[in-house]
């Protein structure tokens, strides 16, 4: 086999709004990449579904088509990687691999009425103090003891060992491995509020508060890890798979954040900003949440992240609800139109608010709107309500690193599809006043399965190798004064306080 070809890898990308395929060279710049809508299903407001089979077809499909793409065989992918959405839960069949219910997606809040009870009973630091999280209903856990509760059977069927659970690339290596796998990594598993982190392992205490079944449960690996090989009829020859982290802890790894104190923010459907604490298991008192950083090794490593529910996700609505624009390219152009909001603000609750505030009740809302208020303002007001909430979780996060004896953060390094929206990074920059940097790769979700795939076939050899990868395309300074984005700020406080009342 020719040593050029087989230094490449195949990162599977499973997002929330799509699913993407990306080959990549040894270099970590892109050869290939394929990319297909997933469908999303809203039976009633709160809640948010995915169909499971939707997700391994699409998925498979762009890794079919990434391949011919690049040009290569199956035989020519070193190994696999996988990213995936994490939170959402899904449960099937051992026997038939079929699903028993949808998909119930990490922006879903039918489970709140659960975690609402165990706030009551005072348990909340048990699970704090365990996995790092906070009782929400954003997390797996709460999901599947809904779906054990709901579903007609299926706690009996759980019980008798005969269904699996799985956040998504535990569903993904459940297909591509032809159910020889049922595996999941460290990333994906610390956020179901059944691991405890400190360990790695499934924690009896919080399986027995949610009534999860242990027999359901996937293996937990490190993040660079062999978990299996694929079928070799789905791609025309066995690949295997050495890589697996949920797309936040991904996107941290292919950012080459593996310092303390290095932070990612990524601008996908939802924000997620990360900062690398390395061996320190450091609680919030801040809003945050503590997380487990993507593992190379059984070491357990951690971050501090902070989620913003709708990022991207509100050009979406800007196109599909309020039909304001054709397409989400057109969102910078129209926010350029105008020279600032007028002093509209956007608060996008769609979902509720997440970190720092974890406002499940709030809901969206506009105001400051006047007779002279134009689309072009909303749309702008929308486009930088994603810069306000981003800007209030660096602040909480640069608060708990001092706290913990560090300094606050220096720069922000960016990624995901918005963070290519130079307005939105030069308003981002103003209100934090550090700078934000811009990778050449801006697809570091899926660089980061990579890396970790990389690293487990030998490709890479340490974490050095990597950083030395890292290249920036774009730094983007701060303009703004201290004083003026701190009045902007104020006034995106008062509007979030707003949506709570409501």
């Amino acid at each position: 086999m020719n040593q050029t070809a087989t230094t490449h890898l195949l990162a599977l990308d499973q997002g929330t709004s799509s699913s993407r395929s990306i080959v990549f060279d040894a270099q970590g710049r892109i050869v290939a990449m394929a990319q297909r809508e997933l469908r999303q299903i809203y039976p009633q407001p709160g809640w948010v579904e995915h169909d499971p089979k939707d997700i391994w077809a699409t998925q498979l499909a762009t890794a079919k088509e990434a391949l011919a793409k690049a040009g290569l065989r199956a035989d020519q992918i070193a190994s696999i990687g996988i990213t995936n959405q994490r939170e959402t839960t899904l449960l099937w069949n051992r026997l038939t691999g079929e699903p028993v219910y949808n998909a119930i997606v990490w922006q879903d809040r039918r489970a709140e009425p659960t975690c609402a009870a165990l706030r009551e009973r005072g348990l909340e630091p048990t699970f704090r103090t365990k996995t790092g999280l906070i009782l929400d209903a954003y997390f797996s856990g709460t999901k599947l003891k809904w779906l054990l509760d709901t579903v007609p059977g299926a706690r009996a069927a759980a019980q008798r060992g005969e269904l699996a659970f799985g956040t998504v690339d535990t569903w993904l290596m459940w297909q591509l491995t032809g159910g020889e796998v049922h595996a999941t990594d460290v990333t994906n598993a610390s956020r179901t509020l059944l691991l405890d982190v400190h360990d790695n392992t499934w924690d009896d205490e919080l399986l027995a508060l949610l009534d999860v079944p242990r027999e359901l449960l996937p293996a937990v690996h490190p993040s660079s890890h062999v978990f299996g090989s694929t079928k070799a009829e789905l791609l025309g020859a066995s690949i295997p798979i050495g890589g697996v982290a949920g797309d936040q802890q991904s996107a941290l790894f292919g950012q080459a954040c593996f310092k303390s104190g290095l932070a990612k923010n990524t601008y996908g459907t939802g924000c997620f900003m990360l900062m690398q604490t390395g061996e320190k298991f450091q609680n919030s008192t801040n809003g945050l949440i503590t997380t487990s950083a993507a593992q190379p090794t059984t070491t357990p490593e951690f971050a501090l992240e902070g989620s913003v529910f709708i990022g991207g996700a509100v050009v979406q609505w800007l196109r599909d609800g309020l039909r304001a624009i054709k397409g989400s390219g057109e969102v910078q152009s129209l926010a350029e139109s105008v020279p600032d909001s007028g002093g509209v603000m956007f608060v996008p609750a769609f979902t509720g608010l997440g970190a720092p505030y974890w406002q499940a009740d709030a809901r969206g809302a506009i105001v400051g709107l006047t007779r002279g208020s134009t689309v072009a303002h909303i749309a702008r007001a929308a486009l930088e309500s994603i810069a306000f909430q981003s800007a209030a979780l660096l602040a909480a996060m640069s608060r708990d690193a001092i706290a913990a004896g560090g300094a606050p953060v220096a720069e922000l390094r960016v990624d995901g599809g918005a963070c290519v929206n130079d307005l939105l990074m030069q308003f981002q920059a103003d209100l934090l006043g550090i700078p934000v940097v811009r990778p050449q790769v801006i697809e570091t979700t899926a660089l980061g399965a990579a890396y970790l795939a990389g690293l487990s076939c030998g490709l890479y050899r340490n974490l050095d190798e990597l950083s030395a990868q890292w290249r920036v395309e774009r730094t983007f300074y701060p303009t703004m004064s201290r004083e003026r984005a701190s009045e902007l700020m104020t006034n995106w406080a008062r509007a979030v306080r707003q949506t709570v009342a409501v």
